[in-house]
């Protein structure tokens, strides 16, 4: 592919810019946390490109400064419908801190990955400004720091439970998780005159009124949760709240909810149903440049190198995971692109002057869901569970990894490729799962001997997390011993292919549920399987997860059960170092707090 050397294939970040496309006026401008990359695995580049193809008009300005005089605010005037906010691709707390609150000192979205260059509650800080600037100009807020913060939430970085981003923003509209469809229908009903907070009725927005009484009538039943003042005097009653929402935002004929706040009400409407395969094909087939905006010229952006040559086969999770935002922001139902639209785009991955013919990644949040759905529709859409595969695999569940198969035979007869690396992780759970189909549980055994032939880039990603059936059910993840049984299965192959090729399990401490003596096994466990933990981390509470709720109430809002949480940095580092065993200065303290727990098991395990 031929690099675009007009300023005009990018959309315009500036007056200049925009008066060299000839325009007088703006229809919509976005402001975003993220620096511009005109590329569809960067949410500002989707809805700009998609605002595009509807015919408008829309501008960029990427990281405004908030600390100066605003002119990054002022630069281009007013938009004609509404302004547009993102706070960029990450939660902007998460992005700026570590689990121990310690200001991180990188940013991988901003150019030679900068930190300092977006501000702590974004989406907020934003929002306030341009309403102060612009208050009759319409403010329309999403993305995953809006979709995550839709409701009340526990704020990890403050310790308080804060209320609805819209509460906090005074943003007119929100749009949670993956915006075409609502922001398609929104454009179309404001370009035929109405009016922008008369719009009450489209799926999955939200929005604030302050009589319910004048709340548009639609075919969907209502569920009241519990109000903000409700939550703050009553963890058990935002524990219960939560439940209702993660089950309302699983379902396909899910209900209205209602949240109340001080003289508000939050109001937030159903999702949309998942995205065709046509519709999917139509956001990744836009005219992307899939490059940098010029004006990082000769700068590096981190997350952009990430993902230059990979590409995203499908959105979508249904894993459930109970510390994970994806199914949350994305959804649990799998919108897979078509064998043509993703191959298509590898051809003009295979064009580009700097590719030496290695795909970094063909996958999605789980490189092997793609194409996985539900057997029987009329069953997926009684169900509101948030996971299709715990606490068993779902006997509804379409688990073949055929068409997985076949696209990576016709990803592998593209001129220029070489090898098509599978980097994102893989649900092995779901390749051991026996269905009793024998086409089925052949293709996934052949899916299990490709991937580990063809597909690994010398390392590849799996994510057990924990050893402890206890923690993994809170978490929503399988028995350790299933990846205990992949890890025979990798090395079997690897020996009989002369492969030199690792397994990189990623496991988190201090999860709600985990106890030291649980690490202490799970040192003694991995251990034996002979692994020296690199991928670990301390568990970081987001908005909008179960996990989080458990840490924030010390309650499972499905159960009611209490659950135990380590939350003091003591309490944290006792667990935490024993992903370290193997370090010199952690095991004097290893072993005593093992005698102290009368272990005496497992300091023969870890240091026999």
């Amino acid at each position: 592919m031929n690099q675009p050397c007009q300023i005009t294939d990018w959309l315009p970040t500036t007056s200049k810019e925009v008066k060299l496309r000839g325009w007088e006026e703006l229809d919509i401008i976005l402001f975003s946390g993220d620096a511009y990359v005109d590329h569809p695995s960067f949410g500002t580049a989707v809805i700009g490109r998609t605002l595009e193809a509807q015919g408008l008009k829309v501008a960029i300005v990427p990281q405004p400064n908030w600390r100066d005089d605003l002119r990054d605010f002022k630069k281009l005037g007013k938009p004609r419908l509404f302004f547009g906010i993102s706070a960029g691709s990450m939660d902007s707390m998460v992005n700026h801190y570590t689990a121990n609150k310690r200001l991180r000192s990188n940013d991988a979205y901003t150019p030679e990955g900068r930190s300092g260059y977006r501000p702590d509650y974004a989406t907020t800080t934003y929002c306030k400004i341009l309403k102060k600037l612009y208050p009759d100009t319409p403010v329309l807020i999403g993305g995953v720091e809006a979709s995550l913060r839709r409701l009340s939430h526990y704020d990890y970085w403050s310790n308080t439970l804060k209320p609805s981003i819209l509460f906090d923003s005074q943003a007119n509209l929100l749009i949670y998780g993956m915006g075409e469809k609502p922001l398609i229908e929104l454009v179309d009903r404001l370009q035929k005159g109405a009016s922008f907070n008369e719009i009450q009725d489209i799926p999955q927005t939200a929005f604030a009124v302050e009589n319910i009484h004048i709340l548009s009538q639609t075919k969907w039943a209502t569920k009241k949760l519990f109000s903000h003042e409700d939550c703050l005097k009553s963890k058990t009653k935002h524990a219960q709240n939560f439940r209702d929402i993660e089950e309302q935002s699983n379902s396909q004929k899910a209900e209205r909810l209602l949240q109340n706040i001080e003289d508000k009400t939050i109001v937030v409407n159903p999702p949309f149903s998942v995205l065709t395969e046509n519709e999917i094909d139509k956001s990744f087939d836009l005219p992307y440049t899939r490059l940098p905006h010029p004006r990082y010229k000769g700068k590096t952006i981190p997350a952009y190198e990430m993902i230059k040559f990979s590409v995203t086969s499908h959105r979508g999770c249904f894993g459930g995971c109970a510390f994970c935002t994806i199914s949350a922001h994305q959804g649990k139902s799998i919108a897979s692109r078509s064998e043509k639209s993703i191959l298509e785009e590898i051809k003009q991955i295979a064009n580009m002057e700097d590719f030496k013919g290695y795909l970094s990644d063909v996958g999605g949040p789980s490189a092997n869901m793609y194409k996985m759905k539900g057997k029987n529709n009329t069953i997926c859409e009684k169900c509101s569970k948030p996971s299709c595969i715990h606490p068993f695999v779902c006997k509804n569940l379409n688990t073949s990894h055929a068409p997985l198969l076949e696209l990576y035979s016709k990803i592998s007869q593209i001129k220029g490729i070489k090898k098509a690396f599978v980097g994102s992780g893989i649900r092995y759970d779901m390749l051991l799962h026996k269905t009793n189909d024998p086409e089925t549980d052949s293709a996934n055994e052949k899916y299990i001997y490709e991937l580990i032939v063809n597909h690994v880039s010398g390392r590849l990603k799996v994510a057990p997390e924990h050893t402890n059936d206890e923690v993994l059910n809170l978490m929503r993840k399988p028995s350790f011993s299933l990846f205990e049984k992949f890890v025979h299965i990798f090395d079997r192959i690897n020996k009989q292919e002369n492969l030199n090729q690792q397994l990189v399990p990623y496991f988190i401490s201090s999860h709600p549920g985990c106890k030291q003596e649980h690490m202490a096994e799970l040192a003694a466990k991995t251990r034996n399987l002979n692994f020296k933990l690199e991928q670990v981390q301390d568990f970081t509470p987001t908005p909008m997860t179960l996990a989080t709720e458990m840490y924030y109430t010390g309650i499972n809002p499905y159960t009611l059960e209490k659950v135990y949480v380590a939350k003091s940095a003591e309490q944290k580092l006792e667990q935490r170092k024993f992903f370290f065993w193997y370090q010199h200065e952690y095991k004097s303290q290893i072993i005593k707090d093992l005698k102290n727990m009368n272990r005496p098991d497992l300091i023969e395990s870890i240091y026999p």
